[in-house]
């Protein structure tokens, strides 16, 4: 059994846990280590072969292998520990301060390793046909759309011929396109609210460029077939989110793709103890994106479901920044001092859902921080205002809005400056009159 201390432990190899390694290196940590389940760096963009990565990170479009390929040639240029194929079982607190990790792999079997500071970077998870009670029998040709991702651009394998897919996240739409050019007939794409929850250029270049049409307000109300799936039956939904009678249309196919959403993979941050959001499922966090834990940080799909791979990493590189100031305070210990921070809660209206960080200290802020949220629904003609103790600092107009699309406001030291007892922060969404 290996017992072994590190500065910083990063749980997860994909684009948040690469980012926020470089971004720990680059700020002067040396002794960190990566503890990625899967057989190889990069996460799921190993999957994502379409391209549309990087315009904002590299000022290129890449594949999501050619983005990941980034980040893993900057990891192992600067010569940070990574182990693979290692699944955590948990995460704890050491009575001595540290934060307890506990891994297996085959070749070193049980690891307990401990310490200073903690990144967490697990990703999301699909949801599955069990959380939305649709009828019908548990035929073979039910994926959800990232296990046929996987099939069609790991595997080699296409898992039908004509595709009914449900819901419209840009994983959805994304495999819309791919099944499509795989040879695949894609007859529909039904989607519950009255928004599509994907990108606006996916629903462009995935389903109009190939003539697939969209349903809105639509969700699958049967399932036929008992060995295989033979065909599905969609229905319009009214404002209760409850099927209308008369509304049905059969289609007859043999593949049905879910893109109902994603859950931040957040079992061991549960375990841990941390805060948790009701609207993200992701851990609360302040501006150095740390949890309610001390020293444990969190960035990427964990915290909260991005649309952009190249935000996951600049959020992680700012954690794995924060990360090491947390190490090199705690000094030849596992805690740092209390700080005496200020925390300033982030509140917000006008329809927007959630914001991060939830949480500010004027005096951490740097030169700059990138508050992000997503509204509930979709807005035209608006405009954003951040107040700073009730009084706009900041308004950005928005001609749309929609929840599929992630918002961000700056808030810059100078807006901080001109409010040196800083008490209230409130972004509202207003009327653009």
């Amino acid at each position: 059994m290996e017992r072994t201390v590190y500065d910083l432990i990063i749980v997860g190899g994909g684009p948040a846990g690469l980012a926020a390694a470089v971004g720990a290196y680059d700020a002067g940590l040396r002794n960190i280590l990566i503890l990625e389940r899967d057989l190889r760096l990069g996460g799921i963009l190993n999957q994502c072969i379409h391209n549309g990565f990087g315009l904002h990170t590299f000022q290129e479009e890449l594949t999501g292998p050619e983005y990941a390929q980034r980040f893993i040639d900057q990891v192992k240029e600067r010569g940070i520990a990574y182990k693979l194929d290692t699944m955590v079982l948990s995460i704890g607190k050491g009575e001595d301060g540290s934060k307890e990790v506990t891994a297996v792999n085959e070749t070193d079997g049980l690891l307990l390793l401990k310490a200073k500071a903690l990144i967490l970077a697990m990703g999301c998870r699909e949801r599955s046909r069990g959380a939305l009670n649709i009828p019908g029998f548990r035929p073979a040709g039910i994926y959800s759309a990232g296990t046929a991702q996987r099939l069609v651009n790991i595997e080699g394998y296409l898992p039908g011929r004509r595709v009914v897919i449900l819901g419209s996240g840009d994983i959805g739409l994304i495999m819309a396109r791919r099944m499509t050019l795989e040879g695949a007939r894609v007859m529909v794409c039904a989607e519950l609210m009255p928004y599509s929850g994907g990108l606006k250029r996916n629903i462009v270049q995935c389903l109009d460029d190939f003539g697939i049409p969209l349903k809105l307000s639509h969700t699958v109300v049967r399932i036929e077939g008992k060995e295989r799936v033979e065909g599905v039956v969609i229905a319009e939904v009214g404002p209760d989110r409850k099927p209308i009678p008369g509304t049905e249309e059969h289609y007859r196919c043999d593949t049905l793709l879910l893109s109902v959403g994603l859950l931040p993979e957040n079992e061991l941050t549960v375990g841990l103890g941390a805060e948790i959001s009701r609207i993200t499922n992701g851990p609360v966090v302040n501006e150095s994106l740390e949890t309610s834990v001390p020293g444990v940080f969190a960035a990427g799909n964990v915290l909260h479901v991005h649309d952009l791979v190249d935000y996951v990493s600049e959020e992680a590189k700012l954690a794995g920044e924060r990360a090491a100031d947390y190490v090199a305070a705690c000094g030849d210990g596992f805690t740092a001092p209390e700080d005496g921070a200020k925390r300033v809660p982030v509140t917000f209206a006008g329809g927007i859902r959630y914001t991060v960080p939830s949480a500010i200290d004027p005096g951490k802020i740097g030169n700059w921080l990138k508050i992000r949220f997503r509204v509930g629904d979709v807005m035209q003609n608006r405009k954003v205002v951040l107040y700073l103790d009730g009084e706009p600092a900041l308004t950005k107009k928005r001609r749309v809005m929609a929840p599929g699309e992630m918002e961000e406001l700056v808030l810059t030291a100078r807006h901080v400056q001109a409010h040196p007892d800083l008490k209230s922060i409130e972004i509202r969404v207003e009327e653009d009159v």
